[in-house]
């Protein structure tokens, strides 16, 4: 009996332990989803792509963009006075995977934009980014952005 009662103390502490890893991958993953946020919806072109991978993929507008143009469009339109006004995420879920180092953020955006010309452009979209965790840093390897048609 007391050999089992000793193992199952080890299995305690051990999922404990694991428990309190995955936790503290959350909170680090958290606040870099917040501040990757914060960067976008306050037009800090290079804080915003700081937390992008060099070989990211991004999914906007139908299509698959090219990372480095994508960077270049968004530092002409802040020279050309544009940018964003309004950027709201909600319904947030992010899902990490096993090894604890990748994993799937997905939400909903209220977004309001200026472009250079002072239009405005208002939208709602579903945001799915894939996290992974690189040199000990949080780096965006994938994101997806597809618009939400408004209701007739």
């Amino acid at each position: 009996m007391r050999e089992i009662l000793s193992c199952f103390f080890i299995l305690l502490m051990a999922s404990s332990a694991v428990a309190e890893h995955h936790g503290a991958t959350n909170a680090d993953l958290h606040a870099a989803i917040k501040a990757f946020d914060h960067a976008y919806a306050n037009n800090d072109v290079e804080g915003y792509f700081s937390f992008y991978a060099d070989d990211a993929t991004v999914y906007f507008g139908g299509a698959r963009q090219d990372i480095a143009a994508y960077h270049e469009m968004w530092t002409g339109l802040m020279k050309a006075d544009g940018g964003v006004e309004l950027n709201e995420m909600s319904d947030l879920r992010v899902q990490v995977m096993p090894s604890g180092d990748v994993a799937i953020a997905t939400s909903f955006i209220d977004n309001r934009t200026r472009a250079a010309d002072g239009a405005k452009t208002t939208s709602k979209a579903f945001e799915t980014d894939v996290w992974q965790k690189i040199d000990g840093q949080w780096k965006i390897i994938s994101l997806h952005h597809s618009g939400i048609p408004a209701n007739p």
